[in-house]
C-alpha cells in the first residue's frame, strides 16, 4: 500500500471513528447507561441504575410486554429516589402479588398513549394558558405546567414531579425521567 492510500485509509478510519463517537454522544445517559433510540422502553430502562425499582415494579405488574410493544408511549419514569420518598414499606407492599392491580394502576398513571417530546408538551402548556391536562393510560388526570424551564406534573392528590431528564427517545416512544411518583386519586 502506498503512502497516499495509507493516509486516505487512516483518514477514513478517523472520520468513521469520529462519526461513531458523535452518534454515541447523541444518546442520553440515564442512570449511568446510554439510552439507545433504536431500543424500546423496557430494553433501555433495564440498564439504568436509577430505575431498578421502576423496572422491578413493571415486571411485578406484568407490564413488560405492553411497554415493549409498538406504542407509541410517553413514560414519565420515576427514579429510585422518587420511590424511596414514598412512606416506608409502600414499595415492598405494592410489589406483593396480591397488590398487582393497585401497582398496575400506579404505573399506568405514568404512561400516556402517544409520543410527546418536551417541546410539544411545552407548546401544549402554553396553548392551555400554562396548565395542560394529561390523561394517562391508567385514567389519571395529570396537570402539566412549566416551572421556569422545567416541566412539572401534578397528580390528582397534589403531588408534583419535575422532569429532570427530558426527551429520552425510544423506538416505541419517549421517556421523561421524573423526581417523584405520581399517584391515582386517593
Amino acid at each position: 500500500m502506498n503512502k497516499f492510500t495509507s493516509s486516505m485509509l487512516a483518514g477514513a478510519v478517523a472520520i468513521a471513528a469520529l462519526t461513531g463517537a458523535s452518534v454515541a454522544a447523541d444518546n442520553p445517559m440515564v442512570g449511568g447507561a446510554e439510552m439507545y433510540a433504536d431500543k424500546n422502553i423496557v430494553e433501555n430502562a433495564v440498564n439504568s441504575q436509577d430505575h431498578t425499582t421502576l423496572v422491578a415494579a413493571v415486571k411485578a405488574a406484568g407490564l413488560v410486554e405492553t411497554l415493549s410493544g409498538e406504542g407509541p408511549f410517553t413514560v414519565f419514569a420515576p427514579t429510585n429516589a422518587a420511590f424511596e420518598a414514598l412512606p416506608e414499606g409502600t414499595v415492598e407492599t405494592l410489589l406483593k402479588p396480591e397488590n398487582k392491580d393497585q401497582l398496575t394502576k400506579i404505573l399506568t398513571c405514568h404512561v400516556v398513549g402517544t409520543e410527546a417530546m418536551s417541546d410539544a408538551i411545552g407548546k401544549m402548556i402554553a396553548d392551555d394558558n400554562g396548565d395542560h391536562p394529561v390523561t394517562t393510560l391508567g385514567g389519571c388526570e395529570l396537570s402539566a405546567k412549566m416551572d421556569g424551564d422545567n416541566i412539572t406534573l401534578t397528580d390528582e392528590n397534589g403531588n408534583v414531579a419535575t422532569v429532570t431528564i427530558a426527551d429520552v427517545d425510544q423506538s416505541n416512544g419517549v421517556i421523561h425521567v421524573i423526581d417523584a411518583v405520581l399517584l391515582p386519586k386517593q
